[in-house]
């Protein structure tokens, strides 16, 4: 393996040669695997979204009566159910309420003969919907919908007043077991407490302090724990709470204190200052604020990768004569070895070859691995100092994009010596492998490059991990091509 001459690293100088090889980041989940039996977790997963669709889907064709033409009631139907899985009406509260959600239901039913009577006109003006026939749609759709999603909600509330589902309440025990039994005294909001998930037992009377791995594990298998209520900082459980994520329980955050208006939301947070989990919209559960957490896993998207694909290989097509062109000048002016390949630290903390064109010769194959950036880039030849300032040098690094190592847009990788001093020393660093490397990132085109604060690349990452969104990739791409034309190097 090649590497190349770098200097310390800004947050001080690395081990003597010999330094023992350290641990990234722990594994997701513990080594004997998920705590829930299968069939467990599959309940557990299971959302109750067919009857409301199958609801949706009725009132839909219960409206296309009003239709002149059958044919039509195939794109109203997809509009619908589209418009409303966009609304996230098939995820219900955990309380629900037909009136609650009537009022989205109806803009989006109005949304959608709007829509069709817009296309018909403008395909086939011959059979232009009228306006009585656009209103009686939306009214017999309306009424249809309103009274299949309340029989919906109806018996889920039977249901859950029946059989609330176990859960546990993790936070300091005093305020923990104070928020356990307001959900006892109010069964109707379908969760019954049966533990306390906190690191000491100071929490006085009340249901069991559970403070260990075991007695977790004991508790949510023989109670059939189907979610945890977080209630404050988490302390060392953070992890434990992932795994009970992974196992099938639902996540909740709810605001203890009262009252919850004019102080900061968040509750659920790590050590890092920052959320492990995606929030959705805050809901009403026994009287308290609550909000649902979700594992962050949304920018593994597979409109990411597909991106990541259709990008990569249209650049690598495209760059091909570029990239032969610099191979073939770094190999008369510089030597063999023209790629530099160097381990990164990627996704959950799996480390990945990286690609790229070498513009320095190594001083040993041992320093690169714990020295930081290139000493003296006077020292390097003309071309290879081109190749650094235009950002060539990384175009290698397509075929790691290419492959699934990296993705097109998220947090640089870093070697795994780094990796292990930053998660001590930066609080969220080790937060940025929740998702796949980048080639480029929102740190990056904030100038974030080279020997800048690790803190804030930090800060940056995370910021762009936990507000994701396809657009936000391709507005940083557009931005890193334009910073492409006034380049600075790496």
């Amino acid at each position: 393996m090649t590497a190349e001459r770098t200097l310390p690293p800004p947050g001080g100088r690395p081990a003597e040669h010999g330094h023992p090889p350290v641990s990234v980041i722990p594994p997701r989940q513990a080594a004997d695997g998920p705590w829930l039996p299968t069939a467990q977790r599959t309940a557990a997963r299971r959302a109750p979204w067919l009857p409301l669709l199958a609801a949706d889907a009725a009132a839909a064709l219960t409206a296309a009566l009003a239709l002149p033409l059958p044919l039509l009631t195939a794109p109203l139907l997809l509009a619908v159910l589209c418009l409303n899985a966009r609304a996230a009406l098939y995820r219900p509260a955990a309380v629900p309420a037909v009136l609650d959600e009537l009022p989205v239901v109806c803009a989006r039913i109005a949304v959608s003969w709007c829509a069709l009577g817009a296309l018909v006109a403008a395909l086939s003006p011959a059979y232009t919907l009228s306006a009585r026939t656009l209103l009686t749609g939306c009214v017999l759709q309306t009424a249809a919908s309103g009274a299949g999603r309340g029989a919906v909600h109806w018996c889920r509330r039977r249901a859950l007043v029946r059989h609330p589902a176990p859960v546990l309440v993790a936070g300091p025990a005093a305020t923990s077991q104070r928020v356990a039994a307001a959900f006892l005294r109010h069964p109707g909001c379908g969760l019954r407490p049966v533990g306390v998930l906190a690191d000491d037992a100071a929490g006085g009377e009340g249901l069991p302090v559970l403070s260990t791995v075991e007695e977790v594990q004991r508790a949510v298998i023989q109670n059939s724990v189907r979610a945890v209520l977080i209630v404050g900082a988490t302390g060392e459980h953070c992890a434990l709470l992932r795994q009970l994520s992974d196992a099938g329980c639902e996540l909740w955050e709810v605001d203890a204190a009262v009252p919850a208006y004019g102080r900061a939301e968040s509750t659920a947070y790590d050590e890092a200052g920052r959320t492990d989990f995606r929030r959705a919209p805050r809901e009403r559960i026994a009287g308290f604020s609550c909000r649902r957490l979700d594992a962050g896993q949304r920018p593994g998207s597979p409109a990411k990768r597909v991106l990541d694909v259709l990008v990569s290989g249209a650049l690598l097509l495209l760059t091909g004569p570029v990239l032969l062109i610099c191979a073939i000048v770094l190999r008369i002016s510089e030597g063999p070895r023209v790629v530099f390949r160097q381990e990164r630290v990627g996704k959950d903390g799996r480390p990945f070859t990286l690609l790229k064109f070498r513009t320095h010769r190594p001083a040993d194959p041992h320093e690169a691995a714990i020295r930081w950036s290139v000493a003296d880039e006077r020292s390097m030849s003309r071309f290879c100092r081109f190749l650094r300032r235009t950002s060539l040098d990384e175009l290698p690094q397509l075929w790691n994009v290419f492959r699934g190592d990296m993705t097109l847009v998220g947090p640089r990788p870093e070697r795994p010596y780094f990796v292990a001093m930053f998660s001590q020393a930066h609080p969220g660093y080790a937060a940025r492998h929740r998702m796949r490397t980048g080639l480029t990132g929102l740190a990056q085109i904030h100038g974030l490059r080279g020997d800048t604060s690790i803190e804030d690349r930090a800060r940056f990452d995370n910021a762009y991990i936990d507000d994701w969104s396809l657009w936000q990739d391709v507005c940083i791409l557009l931005r890193t091509a334009a910073a492409l034309v006034r380049p600075t190097g790496s």
